[in-house]
Formats: structure tokens, sequence, C-alpha cells
């Protein structure tokens, strides 16, 4: 299989064999989620449902309606803003007491929890600042100046129903519960109406900016029209959240009714507009009648009372008729010009209706400047007192319309339903909370899983090795009763602790399967060596913990029992540790030899294993390397080769040092071992044009440690079985 392509079947196993793992963090993730939501503060909303009515026009100056034919309605998205301006808002927070926040100093993380189920101090918490379930302060009052809003105050209980208020440290003054504390120099006047904590607890205040109390209001607060489609119904539905449903309730109901009491005083206004307007034309119309009246009078005294033919009399009933018309509009203009402007089509009808009058009036003046000359001057003193009286009268009629319309304003707004709270929070959605949390940890698990599985690029089949060119002579499986035998030791000179062996598990536990495995290595070896230079053997591998010592121990023990004299010897002469296997003590081995400190007899040790010799690798040498190159280790392994049926040597680490090379040269055959799992395939190939280039022939791998796994048993169909 090429190197980057993907082996599902090896991916899916790799999921069942960390399956524990992977349920274990998904588990804690679980439990995470679960913990973090009891720990949130719950949410709650309420709402209340209130009603733009069409609005009717108080003004009694004219119906618009008619005029121009279009309705008069309030807009409900102006409504809407309204009810969420500064303006309304502002004055709830007043109405309340919005702008002051008490808050109880908390334990850290669970200090919420607590206070909501209750939890009671316990003895151990005595005198701490941290306030617990059932404990609770109500503030009556907090007035402060102006440099104080924004700043947190401190107050202490100090039992005794006794308190005192600080900031930063810094005592401001004490006070009794229920008495009006007046701090004169600080400039904090403050009421505590009940006080129910051991001494030292803390409760923070706080009184905020009027805007930035009206602030969080607003990002509290929701307006939507509801219902109705296309067309506006004028039903708004108001929804509040926050984290005391009590709070919520009384702010809903405020905002509804501040609301409702702004539109009231709001349509007030514009009937009291309307009304200072017409009483300011009221005297100028009186003054202007009695001038029309004595002009008329003196004119028929000094004609001697002209009467007016019946010509004359209808064309002043026309004129008074015009002139109300135009009188009207006068008035109606003064409305537009103040909501819009000459442009908008509303007022350009009214202009279009006043000049159609105007030129009415016009003709009308033509017709009686026909007539006689004294009855044309009767016809327009006569006019003039009868359309300034019609008007007159009319602005005092209308002047009584508008304080009786006043009187009895009551605003296009109607509370519908009152502020209702949901008895069950909104937030957080604990069951989602969890099932997202035991989600992402499933999800982190399996991708560390694959991750770990795609990163790890050791060898877990002995077809792996075959393809890179390399024949593969044993498969070694894991022994759990080897590991019974394996103990951890840190050498001085390695930052890693490094497994020991204390026994020779082909001896303790002949039956092993690890140890059938060598038994079928050694039947491999008997053919592959019948055609070596010599009956030496050195096993040797690409890195160090991969079990080299493991498999030169036991492959001699099971030579030994075939009946052979075999000889094990150590020539790792820096961390080798085959004496532990024997229960020995390193000195007096193969470094000592080879330094001329000992002779070739005395580094030779009997096992307890018949047949089987081994040589330690002695006291460590500053200079391994250059002993093994010395005319006496080929002297050493001249002579065994003589008295042994096989010599097996230890090596180093191929990709260490180059022990392993100058060994190699004088064996007549060669086995790497690599660990499962651990040796990437590239290691092992480096490690053998190594060994090639010192010209030593790699006959091939052992591949130790193997395990039964699901990732292998998926990617690369290994099979292994016990017969006893």
């Amino acid at each position: 299989m090429a190197d980057d392509e993907i082996d599902l079947g090896r991916l899916f196993g790799l999921l069942l064999d960390h399956k524990w793992l992977i349920i274990a963090i998904t588990f804690f993730f679980a439990l995470g989620g679960i913990i973090y939501a009891q720990l949130q503060t719950p949410i709650y909303q309420g709402d209340a449902l209130v009603q733009i009515e069409r609005r009717s026009n108080i003004s009694p100056l004219g119906d618009m309606a008619e005029v121009f034919g279009q309705e008069n309605e309030s807009s409900t998205a102006a409504e809407v803003q309204i009810l969420k301006s500064r303006m309304v808002l502002g004055q709830v927070v007043d109405r309340i007491g919005l702008d002051t926040v008490v808050q109880p100093r908390m334990l850290p993380v669970i200090g919420e929890f607590v206070l909501r189920h209750g939890i009671e101090r316990p003895d151990a918490m005595a005198g701490q600042a941290f306030v617990w379930g059932g404990e609770t302060m109500e503030l009556g009052r907090l007035d402060v100046e102006q440099r104080w809003r924004g700043q947190p105050l401190m107050l202490t209980s100090l039992g005794d129903g006794r308190f005192q208020i600080g900031h930063e440290g810094q005592v401001l003054g004490r006070g009794d519960v229920g008495q009006l504390l007046t701090l004169e120099r600080a400039g904090i006047t403050v009421r505590v109406a009940e006080l129910q904590a051991p001494p030292g607890a803390q409760f923070q205040l706080l009184k905020r900016s009027r805007s930035a109390a009206t602030r969080s209001l607003q990002i509290r607060l929701s307006v939507n029209e509801v219902g109705g489609g296309r067309s506006s119904t004028g039903m708004l539905q108001i929804t509040l959240t926050g984290t005391e449903r009590e709070e919520i309730r009384r702010a809903l109901n405020a905002v509804t009714e501040t609301f409702l009491t702004q539109n009231v005083e709001r349509q007030s206004a514009e009937a009291q507009q309307s009304l200072e307007f017409l009483r300011e034309q009221a005297p100028e119309l009186r003054a202007q009648l009695a001038e029309a009246e004595d002009a008329l009078n003196q004119y028929r005294v000094e004609m001697d009372s002209v009467d007016l033919s019946s010509e004359s009399q209808a064309a002043i009933e026309q004129f008074i008729a015009l002139e109300q018309q135009l009188n009207e509009l006068e008035f109606q203009e003064a409305e537009l010009a103040q909501r819009f402007t000459p442009n908008h089509p509303a007022y350009q009808t009214l202009l279009r209706k006043k000049r159609q009058l105007q030129e009415e009036r016009a003709q009308l003046n033509e017709r009686v400047n026909e007539l006689p000359a004294a009855q044309q001057e009767v016809v327009r003193l006569t006019r003039d007192m009868e359309v300034t009286q019609a008007i007159y009268v009319n602005v005092l009629n209308k002047i009584q319309e508008l304080e009786v319309a006043r009187a009895g304003t009551v605003g296009n707004v109607r509370i519908i339903d009152e502020a209702l709270v949901g008895g069950a929070p909104i937030e957080p959605k604990k069951p989602l909370i969890v099932v997202l949390a035991t989600l992402l940890g499933g999800m982190l698990a399996v991708g560390l899983v694959l991750l770990r599985g795609l990163l790890n690029r050791g060898v877990e089949s002995p077809e792996q090795i075959e393809d890179a060119g390399l024949p593969v002579y044993a498969t070694v499986p894991l022994s759990d009763a080897q590991n019974k035998l394996t103990r951890r030791v840190k050498h001085r000179r390695d930052k890693k602790a490094t497994e020991i062996a204390t026994g020779v598990l082909a001896h303790r536990t002949p039956a092993d399967n690890a140890v059938e495995a060598l038994r079928g290595l050694r039947t491999s070896l008997h053919f592959a060596m019948m055609e070596a230079a010599n009956n030496r053997l050195m096993i040797t591998g690409p890195s160090p913990h991969i079990g080299k010592s493991f498999i030169s121990i036991n492959l001699g023990a099971v030579c030994a029992h075939a009946g052979q004299r075999v000889l094990v010897v150590d020539a790792d002469m820096r961390k080798g540790h085959v004496h532990h296997a024997f229960g020995e003590r390193a000195e007096g081995g193969l470094s000592e030899l080879l330094s001329g400190q000992a002779t070739h007899g005395s580094v030779l040790r009997h096992s307890k294993i018949p047949g089987l010799d081994f040589v330690t690798r002695g006291k460590a040498p500053p200079n391994p390397s250059e002993l093994l190159m010395n005319a006496r280790f080929t002297d050493f392994l001249e002579r065994v080769s003589q008295g042994y049926d096989l010599v097996v040597i230890d090596t180093p680490p191929v990709l260490a040092v180059t022990d392993a090379a100058v060994v190699g040269k004088q064996c007549g055959t060669s086995l790497m071992v690599a660990r499962f799992q651990q040796n990437p395939v590239k290691e092992l190939q480096i490690a053998n044009r190594r060994l090639e280039t010192a010209g030593v022939n790699l006959k091939g791998v052992i591949l130790n440690a193997m395990e039964r796994k699901a990732a292998t048993y998926y990617g690369y169909g290994y099979y292994s079985y016990s017969y006893k």
C-alpha cells in the first residue's frame, strides 16, 4: 500500500482499539457539559401586549380624512421606536430604580449556584466575605453625588443590625439597619431596609448613570408587531429578559404604563396647542367684528338706511359661505405646516382647494361690482360684518370643543395583557448544552485517536517490512508474562527509563506464544546459518528500547533447550543489561576482557539453563567502539566460536552508534529487531543501508512485540494463534 493512501479499515480498527479512551473522553466532556449547564445563571422572559388603536383627530379644526381623502393613523413603526426610546425607558429607570444595583459577593465559579439553591454557609466559612444561601440584603434608598455614579461601594455586615460602607478598602461610614445614613463629606445617602447576613458578609452597591441603566434596559427589551400579515394590526408584543422574575414583571408593567401615560400626554399637548392658537385669534376676530358693525351702521346713517335687494342678499350669503370655507382651510393649513412641507401631497391638495375658493370669491366680487354704487357698498359692509361674525362664532365653538376634547383625552394606546413572566427559564438550554458537549467530546476523542494513528508510522505487519525488500524471519507477539518479568530502571546517562528483564521468559514460561515464535526463529536460523561463514549471530536494531536483549537472551535459551551449547555476549558496553536477566552484576565482563583486565575464562559465566552461558558488558568504558575494533575482540570471538555451537551477540542500535557495524563484520549472520508500531519502515531501510555501507549483509528482520489489535486486523490482516 502506498504511503500516501488512507486505509479505512485500519482507521476503523484504531477506533475499536481506543474505544475506552474515546468513551472516557466523551464521558468527561458530557460531565463537563452537565456541570457547566448547572452553573449557568437561568435567564427568564416576560411579555406584555399593547394595542395601538386607530388615531382619531381630537382637533375640531376639521376632519383631515374628509378634506384629503386619507386616514390619519398613528404609525405603528413610529410607536415602536417611541416605546424603545430613552424618553420612555428613562422614566422607567427612574420609576422603579433600575439604576441601583445590589450584587452579593459570591464564591468564584459556583457562587451563583450556591445562592440559587440556597446552600447555607458551612461552619468552616464563618467570617468570610462571601454570601451564601439564605443571606439577603434589601436596600431601601441609595442617593449619591455624580462622582460616585459607576463607582462600586462595598456594604459589609457587622452583625447586630449594623453595617459599614466602604470603597476600595477605605471605610466611609457605619450605620444601623432601617435608619437613614447620611455621609455628607462623601455625598452618599443610604438606607438599608433589611439585612440578614452574618458579620463579614459583603454586598456591592452600584449607582449607575441614567444613560447606562437605560441602555441596559434597551438591550434586554424587544418590541414586535404580532399578527395581521401584510396589514398592520397595531398589536405590539413587548418582551423583556433578565435573571430575576419579579424585576422583569415590575419593569414590563412600568414600561407599558409609562408608554400609555406619555401617549395620553402627547395627544393632550396637541389639543392644548390648537387651543392656544384659537385663543390668540379670538380677540382679533372680536375687534374686526366691532369695526365691521360700526362701519355698516355709520354708512346706513349717512345714506338714510339703504335696503338690500334680493340679489345683494344672495351675494352676501355666498360671501359668508366662501369666507367660512377659506377660514377653515387657513386653520387646517396652520396644522399641516407643523407636520409636512409644502411639497407634501396633502399640503398641495389643500392649496388647490384654497385657490379654487379664492377664484369663486373673485368671480362673486365681479358680480357685486355690477350692482348700483349704493348697493355695492352695503353689500361689502354687510359681507364683512356677517363673515367676521360667522368666523368669530365658529372659533368660539371650536374653543369649547377643544376644551372638552382635552379634558377627555384617553390616547390611542390600550394595555391588552399585563406582564407575565414564564416559570421556566429560556436559557441556558441544558439538554442542548449537554448534547453539544458530548458530541464535541466524541469528535475530539475520535480526532485525537485518528490523528495519533496517522502520525504513527511504525510497522504494524510483516508485509510492510517485506514490501521494503527486507525478509521477516519471525514475528514475536507481545508477552504478558514477559511484562511481569520487566521492571523500569532509569539510567544515569539516559533521560528515559529503560525496561530491563529480571528473568528468562523461555525458562520461566516455556509455553508462552513469544517463546513459540522464537522456536520458529530457531528453525529458520538453522537453515539460514548453514551457508554462513561462522556460527556467530548478531542481534541489532535501528533504535533503543525495542527488545534486542529480550530476543538475544530467549533465543539463546530456546537453542540451549534444543541441546546446543549457546553463548550470549552483551556487546552493548554502554547500556547493556543482559546480566539483569540472569541475576548477575555487570562487572567482570566484555569491557574488562578487551581492556586486558580480565582473562577469557573469567568472563564466561554459566546460567541456570543447561547449555546456556553468557558474557556481561562489564564496566562502561569511555571508548567502547575502539575496544570492539581491538584484536582482543577478534581473538575472543574465534575462541568462543570453537567452544560453542551458537554465539549470539547483542549490540547497540545501528542508528545511534557504530558498534553494530564493527561487530557485524565478524559475524556470519546478522538480524535486525523492529518493534511493533514503534520503528517506521523508513528507519529500517536507513539502518540497513548503514550496515551495507560498513560491509555487513543483513539477513532479515524480527518483528517484536506484535499485538493483536483491530487496527492491524482490519488494516493488514495479522493472524496469531495459540495451540496448547
